[in-house]
């Protein structure tokens, strides 16, 4: 299995970082969660991608835990 950095970006106006990252946390808690993403991995090869809504939904409603090859 392969490790990846996934990160979010948002841009926040804020008196310091501390109040841009709550408001970030406010944000996750109270919105769909976000679509776009940029994703690095070993390698630090990075790429930018957006997820369908309704797949990303189908994909998070699964318990990919139970998947043999997880085991």
């Amino acid at each position: 299995m392969h490790k990846f950095s996934v990160s979010v970006v948002r841009e926040f106006e804020a008196d310091s970082a501390e109040e841009a990252a709550l408001l970030m946390y406010q944000y996750l808690t109270r919105e769909p969660a976000p679509l776009s993403y940029t994703v690095s991995d070993e390698t630090k090869d990075i790429t930018s991608l957006t997820l369908d809504r309704e797949k990303a939904d189908e994909f998070a409603s699964v318990d990919h835990t139970a998947d043999p090859g997880n085991w």
